[in-house]
């Protein structure tokens, strides 16, 4: 059968991985050893990507003979469904991180000359990496198994909610974002088991943890947006436990890649970098064993048996351990000579790591406290938005501070920080004009929103200070760094109006009934019922009116799936510029009325827009990094 050749080709890339992590020990700076592990690694890597595409042609052809695909996909999918079906549970996913992840060290190995001298240990560590990966996939999250003697007819079905464009993407977006910082991981690896000093390892990976950070950043954007439009939550962020886990590596990646360009430029700061480098791929795997594990109870976790999260604990704990010893062997070696000097951008940067680091770690806290609490006193608490909201808008509001200081900062120079001069003081007038305006209109009084809104004022005004005098007085700007950090005001100040004016309300309406909400006029035309191919579907149609007698129409739906019989509620929403008209439906009441919830969501598409803008900058990085070495 064509699943065991898949199988097979699997456990044979397995063994050259495995083959690929011994011979990077034995004499790395021998360029024959080089070469060998080069070509090993490429055709260990195109077995599986061979296995892999084998798999996707079984679940495009409807082969149920395999267990997995039996379970989470139909025959009456289409086509792109069922090749997202693949990464809809815990098996497939875990084949796709996998190929991800040699797919990452395909690519570095392509690229590095072999005469590099940390590319044979580099490829040697992200191969038995890969190799713990392919064991623990083969072992106890076999995808491969077949159902004998024969399948069902149709297969099961995937998850309704995991019908959708985004969520197809998604998911291969934020484990591509994951899996990434495989190469900076390895190569830090390298050269702590090197030991050379003047080995220049943070110019080798800077371009490939830009492409990382984007995917991650891609990634975590796709999944709020899904989250908003698809689960009928609303918003953008719930702290949910399993987005919690993708935040920590984003935020610790961001601190790195910070850190990594003041390495380069000074090799100062190599130990925050090098434990950095470390904390983002651990991070990414405590991550990975989260959502396996089995120990959570979440939307977008794989309900499993917690017994398989006994062996990544155990390989991911270590692969930490394992990197710790040789970062505290290493750490008098590391260490930088000189001193980074007050109110460089240097200094700067290091306190931003030391506020990302507070954000990281209390993440990890609300993650893992009520999982401790649990195990010791069998009872179950959770960790909400107010812990996290107490703790991350004090620190994002100085982190922004922060950083607008930094903004005339200079390379390994003290600057005599002017406070109260010139296009600082100006950022800062604007910024309290503009805050002031918002209390007046807005009638806020929450503190936290009005620091919010004037941190992130302080941010756009100085960046758009600092566009226009590069465009008048032809003064120099970071185009990079100036677009990524004016998306950071805007997404500061966008989250700020959201939470500010953002409103909800469920109402009871009849059909041909109208109710009134803020400026809004709702009518409830009618209901109808729509026959789908695998779905039968409640259709509300309402026409909704606003105060500038603007008119548009919204048909939510509520739907029942014939494979499972799941009921899930789908969105209508309406867009503008500045708000979302977002209407959901609920349950027939017995006077023959309907539960509707409608939400008036400001700035939302702005948050999203930011975090799109931030990848953008990261991409304009890495091609100009590509243009000046041509």
């Amino acid at each position: 059968m064509i699943v065991e050749i898949s199988h097979f080709l699997a456990l044979l890339a397995t063994g050259l991985f495995f083959l690929v992590g011994c011979f990077s020990f034995i004499r790395s700076g021998n360029i024959y050893i080089s070469n060998l592990i080069t070509r090993t690694y490429s055709h260990a890597f195109l077995l599986l990507l061979t296995s892999f595409a084998i798999y996707v042609w079984l679940a495009i052809t409807d082969n149920f003979s395999v267990a997995y695909i039996a379970s989470h996909s139909n025959s009456d999918l289409p086509t792109f469904y069922k090749i997202s079906s693949i990464w809809s549970a815990h098996e497939g996913s875990m084949f796709l991180w996998i190929l991800f992840l040699a797919a990452w060290g395909f690519l570095f190995n392509r690229s590095i000359d072999n005469e590099v001298v940390l590319k044979p240990l580099s490829i040697g560590i992200i191969s038995i990496v890969l190799v713990g990966f392919l064991s623990f996939l083969l072992l106890t999250s076999n995808p491969f198994e077949t159902i004998l003697p024969f399948g069902p007819p149709n297969g099961a079905d995937i998850n309704p909610v995991l019908q959708d464009p985004a969520l197809a993407i998604h998911p291969p977006t934020l484990y591509l974002g994951y899996v990434g910082f495989v190469i900076p991981f390895a190569c830090a690896l390298a050269f702590l088991i090197n030991g050379n000093t003047e080995i220049k390892w943070e110019e080798l990976v800077r371009k490939w943890s830009v492409s990382a950070w984007i995917f991650l950043t891609l990634g975590i954007t796709l999944g709020s947006w899904w989250a908003y439009y698809e689960l009928g939550w609303g918003g953008y962020w719930f702290w949910d436990p399993v987005e919690n886990v993708a935040l920590m590596p984003w935020l610790a990646a961001t601190a790195f890649l910070h850190s990594i360009s003041v390495s380069v430029k000074s090799s100062n700061l190599r130990i925050w970098t090098i434990l950095l480098s470390i904390s983002v791929f651990s991070l990414s795997l405590f991550g990975a064993f989260i959502v396996r594990s089995g120990i959570i109870d979440s939307v977008h976790s794989f309900a499993n048996d917690p017994q398989r999260g006994l062996y990544l604990l155990a390989f991911i704990g270590t692969i930490i351990f394992i990197s710790m010893v040789l970062f505290v062997i290493r750490l008098p070696v590391i260490r930088s000579a000189g001193s980074i000097k007050a109110f460089s951008k240097e200094s700067f940067i290091s306190i931003n790591n030391i506020l990302f680091g507070s954000l990281v770690f209390s993440i990890m806290l609300g993650v893992t406290y009520p999982l401790v609490y649990e195990f010791l006193f069998d009872q179950k608490i959770s960790v909400g938005a107010p812990f996290y909201n107490a703790i991350f808008i004090p620190i994002v509001v100085i982190a922004s501070i922060f950083l607008f200081f930094s903004i005339d900062s200079k390379w390994q120079r003290t600057v005599k920080m002017k406070f109260f001069a010139g296009p600082t003081s100006f950022s800062v007038i604007l910024a309290v004009i503009s805050v002031v305006l918002c209390i007046y209109f807005f009638n806020t009084e929450s503190f936290t929103i009005i620091a919010s809104l004037f941190a992130g004022f302080l941010i756009i005004h100085r960046y758009i200070i600092e566009i226009a005098s590069s465009i008048f007085s032809k003064k120099y700007i970071n185009p990079f760094s100036v677009l990524a950090h004016f998306s950071l005001g805007l997404l500061i100040v966008s989250i700020a109006f959201n939470s500010m004016l953002s409103t909800e309300r469920a109402i009871n309406i009849k059909i041909n009934e109208s109710e009134s909400y803020m400026d809004l006029n709702i009518f409830f035309k009618d209901i109808s019922l729509v026959n789908k191919s695998n779905h039968d579907a409640i259709k509300a149609n309402f026409l909704i009116e606003d105060s500038f007698s603007n008119s548009f129409s919204l048909s939510p739906e509520k739907r029942k799936y014939f494979t499972r019989g799941q009921i899930t509620t789908e969105t209508a929403i309406y867009v503008t510029p500045l708000r979302d008209i977002y209407l959901t439906i609920g349950d027939q009441l017995e006077d023959g009325s309907w539960i509707v919830n409608i939400q008036i969501n400001y700035l939302i598409r702005w948050i999203w827009i930011s975090a799109v803008f931030m990848s953008f900058a990261g991409l304009m990085l890495i091609f100009s990094k590509q243009r000046q070495k041509i």
